[in-house]
């Protein structure tokens, strides 16, 4: 990947924490009455974006052709666990984001094991740590003035 396109990607991921920033903020400052519109939002994006951590491992697996069979194996079904997590998110608005805390930090922790494999630059997965604390953090924030203010 040229520079300018390791640039945009960085640009777009940290763009891509600016719902999960300002949902938690409006969860902390908005009227009682408007929360759990809120708290919905927050839960939605972060079912949206864990969905899409997932989606990245078919992506390379398509790009890759299958040379390695059992890499290949595992990056499928690895790439439909993030969205298995983020709908289990939805049974208990409260208690979602603590499953989503979960499944973000597996799916750095998951991730980081997969993309070495992938042969995924280091700038990329130093970005998924870097994006993964913020997201975490967020969805900690929003639990506690979810339980906190309802």
């Amino acid at each position: 990947m040229n520079i300018l396109n390791q640039k945009l990607a960085i640009r777009l991921g940290f763009a891509g924490l600016i719902p999960f920033i300002l949902l938690t903020a409006a969860c902390w400052l908005v009227p009682s009455d408007l929360l759990n519109n809120f708290i919905r939002a927050q839960l939605a994006y972060g079912i949206a974006i864990l969905s899409f951590l997932g989606g990245v491992h078919w992506g390379i697996t398509i790009m890759a052709r299958g040379e390695d069979v059992e890499e290949t194996r595992k990056a499928l079904i690895w790439g439909v666990i993030p969205t298995i997590i983020a709908w289990c998110s939805l049974f208990n608005l409260l208690i979602g984001f603590l499953v989503q805390v979960v499944g973000f930090i597996a799916a750095y922790k998951i991730d980081k094991k997969l993309y070495e494999s992938y042969s995924v630059p280091t700038w990329f997965i130093d970005l998924r740590l870097q994006l993964t604390r913020v997201v975490v953090t967020a969805q900690i924030f929003t639990f506690i003035a979810a339980n906190v203010r309802t």
